[in-house]
């Protein structure tokens, strides 16, 4: 049997995961001298982060974290696939296939999803079920690449200080946003986020994401999607309702982001994801 490894930037919930085996690679969170794994308290983290005045800086799975899975898994007769973050942003991807020529003994293939949080949760999600069913890795691999090349994923902070802090956005340029009250939609496009355009509002902003997200894909065809956030649940489940009543959605997830990808926008992140069934 197939069995999936994943980084922890998927999302997916703990149930989720535990439901279907997957084997996880921790992403490390370094504030200074102190490094966290995913888990960390939010409240805490946040507070932190407003108390030092700094962005804490990530780094991936080690190498080993990966090849002692593959050591398990094959020693229990499994072939592994592994499906990262987008490679754009991270060593995830890299670190993983360093880890594939530690343990040539190992059936191995490495997936480079192209996406973040739960657009790479919805392809580990579609693997682990085709994997129980019983599927090769070629289908399952082939269906990955459908996700990856129709999914959308669109996304907006509801500030620019963590975009400042991290450097992304410089700090007279956030200032006269702020001022404005402008709000920067970012769009995932070939496995990078890039700003796509921006908006007066908040309101207008999470209209916007819907209006992006039905002109990439249709409001018609069948699809599976996913709203996430960071620390805005009601917005988040609010936005879900919309999604709900707009599109035609099969399966709907909703999780708050990861501490990981969530350091860089700050607490009030939104994003919607979405990819055509068939």
């Amino acid at each position: 049997m197939i069995k999936i490894v994943t980084d922890s930037t998927c999302n997916l919930s703990p149930e989720v995961i535990r439901r279907h085996d997957v084997r996880i690679a921790p992403i490390t969170i370094q504030f200074g001298t102190q490094s966290y794994q995913e888990g960390i308290d939010r409240a805490l983290f946040y507070r932190t982060i407003e108390e030092r005045q700094i962005i804490p800086s990530t780094s991936q799975p080690t190498p080993a974290w990966f090849a002692r899975f593959f050591e398990e898994l094959h020693a229990l007769g499994h072939e592994i696939l592994v499906i990262t973050v987008t490679g754009e942003h991270s060593g995830t991807y890299s670190s993983a296939m360093l880890a594939k020529s530690m343990v040539p003994q190992a059936t191995v293939e490495v997936f480079d999803s192209r996406s973040i949080s739960l657009g790479t949760g919805w392809m580990v999600l579609e693997a682990a079920h085709m994997a129980e069913s019983g599927s090769g890795r070629e289908a399952i691999l082939a269906r990955l690449a459908h996700i990856r090349d129709r999914g959308q994923l669109f996304l907006t902070p509801a500030t620019l200080k963590y975009l400042q802090m991290s450097g992304r956005v410089g700090k007279l340029q956030g200032a006269i946003a702020s001022l404005l009250n402008v709000k920067p939609i970012i769009a995932l496009k070939a496995g990078q986020l890039d700003a796509r355009e921006n908006v007066r509002t908040r309101g207008r902003a999470l209209e916007r994401l819907l209006e992006l997200l039905g002109e990439a894909l249709g409001t018609q065809v069948p699809l599976n999607m996913a709203v996430i956030h960071a620390e805005a649940r009601e917005e988040a489940l609010a936005l879900a309702a919309r999604v709900r009543a707009q599109f035609n959605v099969r399966e709907l997830l909703i999780e708050d982001l990861v501490i990981s990808l969530a350091v860089h926008g700050g607490p009030g992140v939104i994003g919607v994801f979405g990819y055509p069934i068939g």
